[in-house]
C-alpha cells in the first residue's frame, strides 16, 4: 500500500484524540508522542514500507489513548497497586481499541486496531488481555513494546527517576526471548543511539500529524 491510502481525515482525528488525552493527562500524551515516532523509527530500521511505517507510528500515537478513561488516583498512584487497580490499569489497551474502533471502516484503522490492542502481550504468553503468544501477536504491536518500555524507563515517574540507557538496554537484553521480540530488540539496540534527540515536542506533534497523505 502507499501513501494514498491513508485518508485525510485521519491526521485530524488523530490530533483530536491527542489534544483530549493531553487535556486529562499531559504525561501520557508526551509519552504517546515519543513511542509514535520511536515506533516509526524502528519500523524504518526493520525494512518495513513507508505504509507500514505510518500504521506503526499511528499505533504508537494511539496505544495508551484509553487511558484517558482511567482515574488520575490510579493512573499516577505512586505506590504499589492493589488486584483491582491493576486490573483497571491493564483494561487500558482495550480501552483504546474501542475508542479507534469507530474508525475500523478504513483499512489503515483495520491495522491500527490488533496493533493498540496487543501491545501488551508477551512472546511467552504472559501478557495481556488475549496471552497471544510468540506470532500470534501483531508484529507492530511487538515493535511498540519495545520502545514503550524503553520509554518508560527512561523517562522520571512519580516513585523513581528515569533509568540511564546503560541499564534498559540490558532489561531489553534480559527479556529477549520471554516478553520481547529478540530480532526486534536487537535492531534496537543496533541503531537507538543514532536516533537522535528524544524529546518530542509540540512543533514535532505538528508535523507528524500535519503530513499530505
Amino acid at each position: 500500500m502507499a501513501w494514498g491510502d491513508i485518508p485525510d481525515w485521519t491526521y485530524d482525528s488523530v490530533r483530536s484524540l491527542l489534544e483530549s488525552l493531553k487535556a486529562v493527562e499531559p504525561s501520557t500524551y508526551y509519552h504517546c508522542l515519543r513511542v509514535g515516532e520511536f515506533s516509526r523509527k524502528l519500523a524504518a530500521e526493520m525494512g518495513l514500507n513507508e505504509f507500514e511505517q505510518k500504521v506503526a507510528e499511528f499505533s504508537g500515537l494511539l496505544h495508551d489513548i484509553g487511558k484517558m478513561g482511567i482515574e488520575r488516583s490510579i493512573l499516577l498512584k505512586p505506590g504499589k497497586l492493589d488486584p483491582s487497580e491493576l486490573d483497571i490499569i491493564q483494561n487500558h489497551s482495550v480501552i483504546s481499541e474501542q475508542i479507534i474502533q469507530h474508525f475500523s471502516a478504513h483499512p489503515f484503522f483495520k491495522q491500527i486496531i490488533p496493533a493498540v490492542r496487543g501491545h501488551h502481550e508477551r512472546l511467552d504468553g504472559e501478557g495481556y488481555p488475549d496471552k497471544l503468544m510468540g506470532e500470534e501477536i501483531p508484529l507492530i504491536s511487538r515493535v511498540i513494546l519495545v520502545v514503550d518500555t524503553y520509554d518508560a524507563m527512561s523517562q522520571d515517574r512519580v516513585y523513581r527517576r528515569g533509568l540511564p540507557d546503560d541499564i534498559i538496554y540490558a532489561e531489553l537484553k534480559r527479556c529477549s526471548g520471554t516478553q520481547f521480540d529478540p530480532q526486534l530488540v536487537k535492531i534496537f539496540l543496533a541503531t537507538h543511539a543514532s536516533w537522535g534527540k528524544q524529546d518530542i515536542d509540540e512543533q514535532t506533534l505538528h508535523q507528524i500529524i500535519h503530513k499530505v497523505a
